[in-house]
């Protein structure tokens, strides 16, 4: 198994998820998340579990996107509990990640939002 870098910082996860989704690395993006972790996408729909997430990435990552690093918003912390954010480059959005301290002091995400989309109503 990779000895991947471990987010220090719950802002790292974002870091390190531009660096391993732009060298193609699925295994790698998928380390940054807990066993458990459940994410919203594709959009509508919901993929839960780390093994699930490595598949998605696989997929998503076979085209080669090519991912920009955003500003993040502020971090709110609450003992072993964040949120981070960041505003889209295009404007349109936002996403925004729970992420857990682990017992080592490093952070992975628990709940990520990667696509918001306004309501049209």
């Amino acid at each position: 198994m990779t000895d991947y870098e471990k987010a220090q910082h719950p802002e790292d996860l974002t870091r390190l998820f531009v660096e391993r989704s732009n060298a193609g690395d699925a295994a790698g993006v998928a380390a940054l998340y807990e066993e458990n972790a459940v994410m919203a996408y594709p959009p509508g729909s919901r993929t839960v579990g780390r093994a699930a997430i490595r598949k998605l990435w696989e997929s998503v990552l076979a085209n080669a996107p090519h991912f920009e690093p955003e500003t993040p918003l502020p971090t709110l912390i609450s003992d072993d509990i964040a949120l981070t954010s960041t505003p889209p480059k295009d404007g349109s959005g936002a996403r925004a990640q729970v992420v857990r301290r682990q017992p080592d002091g490093t952070w992975l995400r628990l709940l990520d939002q990667p696509e918001f989309v306004p309501p049209t109503s």
